[in-house]
Formats: C-alpha cells, structure tokens, sequence
C-alpha cells in the first residue's frame, strides 16, 4: 500500500520541498509516502477556470489510478488526530492505495469532488496551496506514529 499525495502545481518554493521531503522520508517502506505533481491548468483570456480546472482534475485522476481518494476540500469534514488515525487504521486494514487531492489557487475540479470517498478539511482557515502539502504529510507522519507507539506524538 502507499499514500500518494496528488498535487495541482510545480516547481514550489525550497522550503515547501523541504518540509514534505522530511515527513515523507520518515514514512516506513510498508507505507510509502509519494508527490505527485500535476501542472496548472491553461488560464488566460481565451481560457475559462472551468476549462482550466477541468484539465487539472483530468490529470489529478489519472494519477490517482484505482486508489481511494480522499480530497483536500475547505467544505469538507475536520479531522482531529485520532481521526486522522482512526482513517490511517482503516487505510492500512484494507490495503488499498490512498490518494490524497491537494488543488491549485482555483481549488479541485468537481469530478474529484464527486469521485471522493473523503473530504477531508484541514481548517477553516484559507491555507495556502503549497502549506497543505506540508501540513498534510506531518498529519499521516504523526498518524503512522501514534499506531506504532512511537514518542513522536505526544498530545492527547
């Protein structure tokens, strides 16, 4: 099984690429923490956020192939940590790949929406794109170190 953490944009700041790659080094063999980048949508005068968000989402599904997907949505359902474990726990019984959808500025196109099992929000605050691919790789991180006892969590 791995956790793929799909991703609208490229080339991010050096801090972002620091951070993600800290918690995603941690991950175990057994569970596998992977990026996938997709490019932006074409926007522009002669191009509708519809038509761009419609690319993306194109390119955000493919990449997420046959794995359950769990989306990154601001009107979706809060996690504490022990539900993010909780999620982890059922994850890793079943075995299959787990997709995690992160949008670009414009958000997720409505057919990831649709096609998610989850939807999963960070906060009610708005957060940056690029912050979520951090936040979210911390969060399985901790998830996977509370199911193997591990002191990296210590809060209740």
């Amino acid at each position: 099984m791995e956790l793929r953490l799909i991703a609208v944009g490229q080339r991010m700041p050096r801090w972002v690429e620091e951070g993600w790659r800290e918690f995603a080094r941690r991950m175990p063999a057994q569970l596998p923490l992977r990026l996938l980048e997709v490019p932006l949508g074409r926007r522009g005068r002669h191009q509708s956020i519809d038509a761009a968000l419609a690319e993306e989402g194109r390119r955000v599904l493919t990449a997420a192939g046959n794995a359950r997907i769990v989306a990154l949505d601001c009107r979706g359902h809060p996690l504490s940590t022990s539900g993010v474990v909780a999620r982890m726990e059922g994850w890793l019984q079943d075995g299959r790949d787990v997709a995690l959808l992160i949008g670009g500025p414009d958000g997720l196109y409505r057919e990831c929406l649709t096609q998610a099992e989850y939807r999963w929000c960070l906060s009610p605050l708005t957060l940056p794109h690029m912050l979520v691919r951090v936040i979210v790789a911390e969060q399985l991180y901790r998830a996977w170190t509370v199911l193997q006892n591990h002191p990296y969590h210590r809060g209740g």
